[in-house]
């Protein structure tokens, strides 16, 4: 019997890491079978091509590089560790909570298409690394919604206000907010479940995040 997968999902600075470290931490103190992961994987060599791309290697925009070519160098990634690093645990019945996932591609390259795309774009992706790859499909998506200013401010804070660690991604706030358009798209068209980390221009802290996060989950998959 194999387990689930629960996908955190957002714009950088949503704090996707710190809440799928929480989770993890509070299902292992109800006894729960549990591991997180993340991606890309930086540590592994799997990542070589996302880091590549990332780093600017392939065009300094994140525009340079296709939608279509750069999700191959993420999909690929997450099957290298799944086959390697957590198919067995898997199928063996453990819940995996990750920091983002293939619906990572979905926010950040279909953002790089015409709307009349992303559909067809979706349907591509899909196919790819759940059919063609065979990596498991998520039983559970949540998308941290969060504005585009908090999001700058929240990695500036990071990165210590060094800009030169930002990423291709990071760097180009037009395409973070149409990464943030194409996030509420495909929660609407895919029925991930949006958690807004913002009342009007307050954040949210880390605690009210982890309550509705742990709530979600409880309702929606009985965890």
């Amino acid at each position: 019997m194999c387990g689930k997968l629960i996908v955190i999902e957002g714009l950088d600075g949503s704090g996707k890491g710190t809440q799928v470290h929480l989770l993890e931490q509070a299902l292992l103190q109800e006894r729960k079978q549990v591991r997180a992961i993340s991606f890309p994987d930086y540590q592994d060599p799997s990542s070589v091509l996302v880091r590549m791309y990332l780093n600017g290697e392939f065009g300094k925009d994140a525009y340079d590089t296709g939608a279509y070519a750069a999700s191959v160098f993420y999909a690929a990634d997450r099957y290298a560790s799944f086959r390697r690093h957590w198919q067995t645990d898997y199928e063996k019945g453990v819940l995996f909570l990750a920091n983002r996932y293939t619906q990572s591609n979905i926010i950040h390259q279909m953002a790089k298409l015409d709307r009349s795309c992303w559909k067809e774009y979706i349907e591509w992706l899909y196919d790819l690394e759940f059919v063609k790859m065979g990596i498991p499909q998520p039983d559970l998506v949540l998308f941290f919604d969060l504005d585009v200013t908090s999001s700058q401010q929240l990695l500036l804070t990071r990165y210590q206000g060094d800009e030169k660690r930002r990423d291709i991604h990071e760097k180009n706030q037009e395409y973070l907010a149409q990464c943030r358009e194409t996030g509420l798209f495909a929660a609407d068209a895919l029925g991930w479940t949006v958690i807004h980390c913002q009342e009007g221009e307050r954040l949210l802290s880390r605690e009210e995040m982890a309550c509705k996060v742990r709530q979600i989950i409880k309702e929606k998959l009985k965890i």
